[in-house]
């Protein structure tokens, strides 16, 4: 047997319930590639599931324990091992990929579906630049492109657009051609606008919601606020959006496909099929390559650091993607 190290948990809790475990590599089967781990983001996600908290989050990760006992699910590494069916990948190549409901990725090696998420990873980035926004394109692509289908000329408010979402949300926003209005704390007010953002504003001082301005949409990345509260700045028309579920925003969410004309949405973008990752996958190649999105790292922790990766995701004052790194990194 061969051994990695991989952060566990076999209980819910702080942060503090994370620990760095042996355990033996996986082999790959036939369709499956084994991918060597460069960097891997630690997400507000996994904050909630190894917190088990809202219990809701339980009906995913396990009622009374959890069921994978290692997190993460987006990384970018390197190809170490191919199943004999394989033949889109070889050892060696550098991946971007996305493990789904199985995690995993905050170890050394992850297995991966060789026809799955997973696609070769930007020429021009090192594993930890193109981890930095994997996820949060992942999730904020989905949004704005088929639910809110953000177009040239719109005018778009992201809610916590330092966060890794936002910040995702932020540059995609500018690639679609719309007027961004990025919300976020004093401290990160630079950081939004040199990703993009027209217009900052600062919650610690101002109130979005009581701008007499309208939004095309409002994409808020951190759930903070509520179609209630939003829904005087949207225009008629206009789109309200959380990553954040709740009894009240699937209620919403209904009864505004049917009344009013302005709409309520709640999207799970990470259960979407594989296909659909492997495709938005490749459109963030693309636009990464072309220069038009760009990483922002708020610090790189090795596996033993994983609990202190964890409380900068909770603390809310991290300025970018939170990343578990190995000392493989490509740069």
């Amino acid at each position: 047997m061969i051994f990695m190290k991989a952060v566990v948990y076999d209980t819910y809790g702080l942060p503090d319930v994370l620990r760095v475990e042996d355990v033996e590599i996986p082999r790959p089967g036939d369709k499956e590639v084994l991918v060597r781990i460069g960097a891997a983001p630690v997400s507000a996600v996994d904050a909630t599931f190894r917190a088990g908290k809202p219990l809701f989050s339980r009906l995913y990760t396990g009622l009374t324990k959890p069921k994978a006992r290692t997190l993460g699910t987006d990384f970018a590494g390197e190809v170490a091992a191919v199943g004999k069916d394989v033949s889109r990948f070889a050892v060696g190549d550098r991946v971007v990929g996305v493990t789904g409901p199985s995690f995993g990725a905050h170890a050394e090696y992850v297995l991966a579906p060789a026809d799955g998420p997973l696609v070769v990873a930007p020429a021009n980035l090192s594993y930890a630049e193109v981890a930095s926004f994997s996820s949060g394109v992942l999730t904020a692509l989905p949004f704005l492109r088929d639910h809110a289908r953000l177009r040239q000329g719109q005018e778009i408010l992201v809610n916590g657009a330092s966060g890794q979402v936002g910040l995702a949300a932020v540059q995609l926003a500018k690639h679609f051609g719309a007027r961004v209005t990025g919300v976020c704390s004093t401290a990160k007010l630079d950081l939004v606008t040199s990703l993009g953002a027209d217009e900052v504003v600062d919650y610690t001082k101002e109130d979005f919601t009581r701008a007499s301005h309208g939004y095309d949409v409002v994409f808020d990345a951190a759930g903070k606020s509520s179609f209630g509260r939003c829904k005087r700045v949207l225009k008629s028309g206009g789109v309200y959006m959380t990553t954040v579920p709740s009894p009240a925003i699937f209620h919403q969410s209904l009864w505004t496909r049917r009344f009013g004309d302005k709409r309520a949405v709640v999207a799970f973008t990470g259960l979407r099929k594989d296909s659909d990752k492997t495709t938005d996958l490749r459109f963030l190649v693309e636009i990464a390559e072309a220069g038009h999105i760009r990483p922002a790292i708020d610090g790189r922790h090795p596996l033993a650091r994983a609990a202190e990766a964890h409380r900068r995701i909770e603390s809310g004052v991290n300025r970018g993607a939170v990343l578990i790194t190995m000392d493989h990194d490509d740069r």
